[in-house]
């Protein structure tokens, strides 16, 4: 038979936002249960060196793996577990995963976004090496004076490659053929000034491809048999939020599918939160972390009063 369980708050996501989240609500004595499919991008993080409290930086899985503790600390837990569809009956959300269904009156959407993708060989062993890096926001500053590789989409290359250049002198914008027709699209005469001024090279040639040295540098190969090593290659080509669960369930979505959230990070759908990038707005760990102590102070205070009771009579799990 399938399991049916309840609680007051389903976290969908383990990531950075998602644990915050669970563990704000566990300090409010709330009955949370964190489902995560294990693909959080904060996973893909060698090492941090922006997010608050680390001067030395961070990894990545480090930095789960504190939180998960954490959330340890107030009884919570995260289960591996899918949620594949959500619906709404009157005030209650039902979530289906494989062994049954959830029953909660409140949904923090946690899922976070996937990456646009890039032929790049061994892209997990590059990524780990920082041959490869997706957030100049993130490390820009720690890839200060390499030769930098940019590939982008028409829409905003020149922007993504003069944001490269305040960090390295050395900057060349590369351009993906995405319908390998050997064709992309050409410069503006006003986006071409903006790159001479800024002393960005561009190439004009499609990109075909990626691969790695054994040194694991990057090598980007164009169409017109041009192979060019550099120190680091930012593949900036777009995202797309992980909104199906909330869209399905009419919550309003904005560019890349984000998801569009108030002040407190509610959606359209009463009942319905979303937090971290997964939302409008800039893709960081701090904002994620930030979102979650917004929406979770906004459920605890929307959900009925759970008042205290005697001290022998305290929850299984929590800290004194």
């Amino acid at each position: 038979m399938s399991a049916l369980r309840r609680c007051e708050v389903l976290v969908i996501g383990g990531g950075p936002g998602g644990l915050t989240a669970a563990i704000y609500l566990r300090r409010f004595r709330r009955d949370v249960i964190v489902a995560d499919k294990g693909n959080s991008r904060l996973s893909l993080i060698p090492i941090s060196h922006n997010y608050p409290g680390f001067p030395g930086g961070v990894p990545g899985t480090e930095l789960l793996g504190r939180l998960r503790e954490q959330l340890g600390c107030y009884g919570g837990r995260v289960e591996h577990m899918d949620i594949t569809a959500v619906r709404k009956e009157g005030d209650i959300f039902i979530a289906s995963h494989a062994d049954g269904e959830i029953h909660t009156p409140v949904i923090v959407m946690a899922t976070g976004v996937a990456d646009e993708g890039l032929p790049v060989e061994r892209w997990h062993e590059a990524v780990a090496s920082g041959a490869v890096r997706m957030c100049p926001v993130c490390d820009g500053y720690d890839i200060l004076d390499k030769k930098v590789a940019v590939v982008s989409q028409p829409h905003n290359r020149t922007g993504h490659a003069l944001f490269m250049r305040t960090f390295s002198s050395d900057v060349t914008l590369f351009e993906r053929d995405p319908d390998h027709d050997g064709h992309t699209e050409p410069l503006s005469g006003e986006e071409a000034e903006k790159l001479r001024l800024a002393g960005v090279r561009y190439v004009d040639a499609p990109l075909q491809g990626v691969t790695l040295t054994d040194g694991l540098l990057p090598v980007l190969h164009t169409a017109d048999g041009t192979d060019e090593t550099f120190d680091v290659l930012y593949p900036m080509l777009g995202e797309n939020a992980r909104s199906t669960l909330a869209a399905s369930l009419g919550a309003q979505c904005g560019d890349c599918d984000k998801v569009i959230v108030d002040d407190h990070q509610r959606t359209t759908v009463p009942g319905l939160y979303a937090i971290g990038d997964v939302v409008v707005g800039l893709n960081q760990i701090s904002v994620a972390t930030g979102h979650a102590a917004v929406a979770a102070t906004a459920i605890h205070n929307a959900l009925p009063w759970q008042f205290r009771k005697q001290a022998q009579d305290s929850d299984p799990g929590e800290v004194p």
